[in-house]
């Protein structure tokens, strides 16, 4: 017979999903207030301008978004559209592609960098001592995120994924 969830254990996954989903819908409001697109465009321009050389296949892109494919395609298609990635063809693979950051990319990532961190601020740094930030990213890794990337030189240099 499998073990069933504690009710202590439902009522934190409850409760993680709600603060998800929560926090998100203000930052993505917070976002748009600023007059910015939504998170998802700055979470793939920012994972374009961390690969080497500014690109990635978009099945990498996916992968490091988490986002389905149909998503991820279309993402990449308002991307390109607003020319702030381009798709280039694979020299070695010519039925690949991949999708490469522009210059206005890097400077639309950047410049919502600075509402996005106020929101970050605004909806959690705010709300959490440095301490108990620390301890949470410590409980959230037991359950498989990865939080020890907050060492890594995007977060130190003022860019960060959600």
């Amino acid at each position: 017979m499998k073990r069933k969830p504690s009710t202590e254990a439902t009522a934190a996954w409850i409760r993680l999903m709600r603060v998800q989903s929560r926090v998100l819908d203000a930052v993505e409001q917070d976002l748009k207030k600023a007059g910015f697109p939504p998170l998802a465009w700055y979470d793939a321009l920012l994972e374009l301008s961390r690969a080497p050389s500014g690109e990635l296949r978009p099945v990498e892109l996916e992968r490091q978004m988490l986002l389905p494919q149909y998503s991820t395609s279309r993402l990449i298609d308002r991307l390109v559209d607003e020319g702030l990635a381009a798709r280039r063809e694979c020299k070695v693979d010519k039925r690949g592609q991949f999708v490469e950051i522009t210059e206005a990319g890097r400077e639309l990532q950047k410049r919502m960098w600075g509402a996005y961190s106020a929101a970050i601020e605004k909806h959690v740094g705010s709300k959490l001592s440095d301490t108990d930030a620390v301890k949470l990213c410590a409980l959230l890794d037991r359950l498989g995120c990865s939080c020890s990337d907050a060492k890594s030189p995007a977060i130190r240099d003022g860019v960060t994924a959600r």
